[in-house]
This record gives C-alpha cells, sequence and structure tokens, in this order.
C-alpha cells in the first residue's frame, strides 16, 4: 500500500462516474499545465471564476439558461503558440468577419454579431464666424449731408402738416378771439381747394345731379374765330372714373367742388356776395379752360380767347315707397361770357407741358 491509500489532507472533489481517474498533481505522467490551477483550461488569469468557491457555495443562484463565460486563455491568440494562425501579411489588420479566429467559449461556426456602437455626440465648432452685421437701411445709410437734408425736408414736411391741420380746425371750430384776429388768413389759405362743409350730415342731404358744361369761343391757326359746342365736363368726370377701384380726389370733386364754391358766393343773378367772389369766378375759369386745352376745344393750335358756363340740375327721383313728387325737368342756368386773360393762357401753356 502506497501513500494514497492513507487518509489525506487534500480537498478532494465530487465522486466522479465510472472511468479513469484523473491524473494526480504529484504524477509525472500529468500534464503541466494542470499544476498552476484546477482550471483544465490551464489559464492563469486572475479574474477568472473560482469554480470550487462556487461549489462550496450551495445557496447562490444558479441560471441553467445563462451561457458560460470563460476568458481567453493564450492559446487562442492568433499567431500565440497552439492558437490559430493568421497570415503574416495579415498580422495588424482586421480581418473580415468570416475568417476571424473564434473567441473561446463561443461555437467556431457561431456568426460573429459586431458590438453596438454609440454615436458620439456632435459638438458645434467654437471657431464658427459671428453672423455679418447687417448694413444700415433707410436714412442712416446715407452720407453725413444726406442725412441733415432728409432730416431737415421731413421737418418741413411735418410742420406743413401741423400748420395745415390747425388751419382747418380754426375754419370749422366755432367763431373765436383767433379766427376774428386772423380770419382772413384762414381762408386764403383754406379757399378753394380745402374747402369743408358739411351737406353729407345735413338733416336734408344733396339729392339732386347737377351737370357743369362750357363752351368756348376760340382762336383757331389760320387766325378765325369760332364757337364750340358745348362740352359735358360732368359726364367726362363720371366716364373717367366709371369702374376705376380707386379714383383720384380731383376726378371727383375738383369740377363739382369749383362749382359748389361759385354758387356759394354769388346770387341768382351772379353777382358777387362776399369778399370770395372773385376768387370762385377765376378759379372755375381756370379749371374749364385747362378742360378744354385737354379736349383740344376748336383744333390743333387752337387759343380760347372766351368760355361760358352753365348748369343742368336734375332732382334726383324718389323711392316708390316714398309719396314725395319732384319734377324730373331739368334746371339750367347761364353763366356770363368770360374772357380769358394771357395770365391764365401761360399757366394753361405751363401746365400742359408738363405733362
Amino acid at each position: 500500500m502506497d501513500a494514497y491509500d492513507e487518509g489525506s489532507n487534500g480537498r478532494h472533489g465530487p465522486d466522479a462516474p465510472d472511468g479513469p481517474a484523473p491524473d494526480r498533481r504529484d504524477d509525472p505522467s500529468a500534464p503541466d499545465h494542470l499544476s498552476g490551477s484546477d482550471d483544465p483550461s490551464g489559464s492563469d488569469d486572475p479574474s477568472a471564476p473560482d469554480t470550487a468557491a462556487v461549489r462550496e457555495n450551495p445557496g447562490a443562484p444558479e441560471n441553467p439558461d445563462a451561457p458560460a463565460v470563460s476568458s481567453p486563455s493564450a492559446s487562442d491568440l492568433p499567431n500565440a503558440s497552439g492558437g490559430p494562425k493568421v497570415p503574416d501579411g495579415l498580422v495588424g489588420q482586421q480581418l473580415p468577419v468570416d475568417q476571424q479566429p473564434p473567441v473561446h467559449g463561443t461555437p467556431a461556426g457561431a456568426a460573429h454579431e459586431p458590438r453596438p456602437t454609440h454615436p458620439t455626440s456632435v459638438r458645434p465648432s467654437t471657431a464658427e464666424a459671428a453672423p455679418p452685421i447687417p448694413a444700415p437701411a433707410g436714412i442712416a445709410a446715407l452720407s453725413v449731408g444726406y442725412q441733415i437734408a432728409a432730416a431737415f425736408a421731413l421737418a418741413i414736411v411735418a410742420l406743413t402738416a401741423c400748420v395745415h391741420l390747425g388751419m382747418v380746425f380754426l375754419h370749422l371750430a366755432p367763431s373765436n378771439t383767433v379766427t376774428k384776429q386772423h380770419g382772413r388768413a384762414i381762408e386764403e389759405w383754406i379757399y378753394p381747394e380745402f374747402e369743408q362743409n358739411w351737406k353729407l350730415f345735413a338733416p336734408n342731404p344733396l339729392q339732386q345731379n347737377i351737370a357743369v358744361q362750357v363752351r368756348a369761343q376760340v382762336r383757331t391757326s389760320d387766325g378765325t374765330s369760332q364757337e364750340t359746342g358745348w362740352y359735358d365736363l360732368s359726364a367726362l368726370d363720371g366716364a373717367a372714373i366709371d369702374g376705376n377701384l380707386l379714383p383720384s380726389h380731383t376726378q371727383q370733386n375738383e369740377l363739382r367742388r369749383s362749382w359748389d364754391f361759385y354758387v356759394g358766393s354769388h346770387d341768382g343773378e351772379n353777382r358777387p356776395t362776399g369778399l370770395r367772389g372773385d376768387l370762385s369766378e377765376r378759379y372755375l375759369r381756370r379749371i374749364v379752360v385747362l378742360r378744354l386745352d385737354r379736349l383740344d376745344a376748336g383744333g390743333k393750335d387752337a387759343v380760347v380767347e372766351s368760355v361760358q358756363v352753365r348748369s343742368l340740375t336734375t332732382s334726383v327721383a324718389p323711392p316708390k315707397w316714398s309719396e314725395e313728387q319732384v319734377s324730373g325737368k331739368p334746371v339750367v342756368r347761364e353763366l356770363p361770357w368770360w374772357s380769358v386773360p394771357e395770365a391764365d393762357l401761360q399757366q394753361e401753356t405751363a401746365e400742359a407741358s408738363a405733362r
């Protein structure tokens, strides 16, 4: 009987199944790789789990479905002793997936799954250029001299607007100290272009159609004089604004307001009733002369020597539900012949050349 028949102080493993007993550590015929560890893989990795300690801890949970994890040994590394060989030309290069050597614990035929990669966070570059500063616009883009000129022009426009609003307010306001002392200056500013009235809001608004017509004595290019027919200026203005979504103030009101101005400053015998009588006559005469020039009254190059204006006033028919009775016959009012002064002809020529 040798020394192994006696009791040994060494740790005995569980009973193995029938078969040849594993080689002992002191058996000279046992492989050398078992001398350092009980792990048959021969790995000296200290991080490998101690299988003996696991067996001695019966309370530790066991997951029968979990795959066995073990660290690869030195023999599993490429070009190591006993490991797979890599061609010399591919040393240090990434092998294709189907040519990579199997990792310890992974079957040789199993597919190699690449590790998931996490996208790196993209940080904005701090070297990016700052946004360009916008160029100045408007008056700020002008030079200093032009800025001063523009500011001066704006100041004049603002001052004129304030003066005009003040004059209109004083004209419409009840009689007061300012209107009594400066009434003539206010009237000269307002009349005739900026006259104000309240006919639209009167208890009895205007219910008449007034047509202003004119005829003239002209001198033709051959030196003869002739009289033209009647031109219906109101009908021409109406045709000009018919279908126009944005008609001008001149097309709508210039002729009508000039006639109202004349009627309001003259009596039924066409005699002036105030200081504005002469002004209203000159204003109406200037408008009709300009209209005749645009219409080439008397032919090309004809000169207007005198004009006569008349009005045809027709009452607006009342609605069917009204019991009001009005006459549909027009009322004619003819003014005397007016001679056209040389100043009006020169102004007419200047405005015609400007157009």
